[in-house]
């Protein structure tokens, strides 16, 4: 088994969303011993944000791009090889202004290709990265996954969709949440770590 572990909070030994993620890894490991894992921390290097001459490089078929396009497309190449190679992806999703952070967002932009990672039908869209198991693990410092505030979560039900357009519908979401709510930060970490069945 082959796990990529995608980090994006730039909160490193602070994050809970790392702190998750790594449990979740952890786990995945002593259930397979002779598993691997490639780690791409975005909050350390971030993917750059998509603009012209990066877009067209990803649309200019690789034997037709110049070595200025060859460079512009190398971010989006290396993310989907590291998708492809991978049985298991481990996600860290920090929940930010109700969303993901950019950096997230920026490496989701750069794994999400035509005719790569996806590709048009007659019967509308289909995603071509199957046969994957995905693990969010998502913090907040609030609770979003029921009550009042579930309408705010745009986290897991945007990664949920987003992924399975490109063919990863086996998504399962961990969550370390309430964490900034007095008295529930103790037992939040511990409650989303044995939340974890692999």
């Amino acid at each position: 088994m082959h796990i990529l572990n995608v980090i994006s909070s730039p909160r490193g030994g602070a994050s809970y969303s790392i702190k998750l993620g790594d449990a979740i890894v952890e786990k995945l490991q002593a259930a397979n011993p002779d598993s691997t894992v490639t780690v791409r921390d975005l909050a350390t290097n971030p993917f750059p944000h998509l603009e012209e001459a990066k877009l067209k490089s990803l649309f200019t078929p690789a034997p037709a791009r110049t070595p200025k396009q060859q460079e512009a497309a190398r971010h989006s190449d290396d993310a989907i090889a590291d998708l492809q190679a991978a049985d298991v992806i481990v996600i860290g999703a920090p929940l930010y202004n109700f969303g993901i952070p950019s950096t997230l967002k920026a490496w989701i932009d750069h794994i999400a290709r035509a005719g790569i990672t996806f590709k048009y039908t007659e019967k509308g869209p289909e995603g071509l990265v199957t046969g994957k198991k995905v693990y969010v693990a998502m913090a907040s410092g609030g609770v979003y996954s029921e009550g009042p505030y579930a309408a705010y979560d745009f986290v897991a039900p945007y990664l949920k969709a987003v992924l399975g357009f490109l063919g990863m519908t086996d998504v399962t979401i961990l969550r370390v949440e309430g964490t900034s709510i007095p008295g529930q930060e103790e037992i939040a970490l511990q409650k989303g770590i044995d939340s974890i069945s692999v």
